[in-house]
């Protein structure tokens, strides 16, 4: 799954908290109310459950009655927070309904990105939806029930010339942990030591609005993310920010699950479910990020497809 292709440009849908830089008045789509800080729960949007997935839960889980959800909320337009400290974003609606579907209430732990694994594995959270990206590397750690496709998508300051296929020499921010942190620039790094050129310095970041907010103030020359993003922070500038080249590498989003567990079985099932009621394609749809939509949810796509 490494396929080179555009998606679209999304539409300004929401708010991104870059301090003076972008317009903030954009109305927030979506059903979802959830607290960020801590243990509380989303309101879920009005989704049927299925019973047959519902069933598939672990014992543990059904009896407590809620799905606890770990993400980062720090990457819009896919999870973010509301002004008042609320997770947000069409991959929270995602998740909200696998809660509705599994007759769940589901209850949100936001921490950093490079925690939200080790929380799966250390029995603190149920799943965690933080537009993780499904590798190899991941998949030895935790099982990925895929929901989506997303490219790497690069942008620059209005009016520069950047390539991310020539960047040596270039200083790129980007999410730390992230995919474009671990995988994409080190490897682009490592193409430029190798032919004698200047090293890429790559800025880390601890939210994505930190890391498009430094373009924007030109400290850093691009950033890295993933296409949707990407084409959300552009919009979200006021024109300072344009896409520099093309969407690429083209992977799956996973809902992060225990290994080899039944919760993946459930969550995969929930989906599958919301994928042929329409309920998945409605949020995709309201967030304008359908262009990466599955036609079936699977497991472990990256090493299985």
């Amino acid at each position: 799954m490494r396929a080179r292709y555009v998606l679209p440009a999304l539409a300004a849908v929401a708010a991104l908290a870059l301090t003076g830089c972008v317009d903030n008045s954009a109305p927030e789509p979506g059903s979802s109310a959830g607290n960020g800080a801590g243990n509380a729960s989303s309101t879920p949007p009005a989704v049927a459950k299925d019973d047959a997935a519902a069933a598939l839960l672990p014992d543990d889980v059904a009896k407590a009655g809620k799905l606890i959800i770990g993400t980062d909320a720090a990457y819009p337009p896919n999870e973010y927070k509301n002004e008042a400290g609320n997770p947000i974003g069409w991959g929270i609606e995602i998740s909200d309904a696998i809660a509705a579907k599994l007759g769940l209430e589901p209850v949100y732990q936001v921490s950093k990105f490079d925690n939200i694994i080790p929380s799966i594995t250390g029995g603190k959270v149920d799943i965690g939806e933080s537009s993780f990206t499904d590798n190899v590397e991941r998949e030895k750690q935790v099982d990925f029930v895929n929901y989506y496709t997303a490219g790497i998508q690069w942008a620059s300051k209005t009016g520069t010339d950047i390539d991310p296929d020539n960047a040596c020499g270039l200083k790129v921010a980007v999410q730390a942990t992230t995919v474009e942190d671990t995988d994409e620039l080190p490897a682009k790094n490592k193409a430029c030591l190798d032919a004698g050129k200047a090293a890429i310095e790559v800025q880390k970041y601890d939210s994505q609005d930190q890391a498009t907010n430094a373009v924007v103030l030109g400290k850093a020359d691009a950033l890295s993310a993933d296409s949707p993003v990407t084409f959300y922070a552009i919009s979200k500038t006021d024109g300072k920010l344009q896409p520099a080249g093309e969407s690429f590498d083209v992977a799956p989003y996973g809902i992060a699950t225990e290994k080899d567990s039944d919760m993946t079985k459930a969550v995969q099932a929930a989906l599958q479910s919301m994928l042929e009621d329409g309920t998945y394609m409605d949020i995709l749809k309201e967030w304008g990020v359908e262009a990466g939509a599955l036609d079936e949810i699977t497991v472990n796509a990256a090493t299985k497809g």
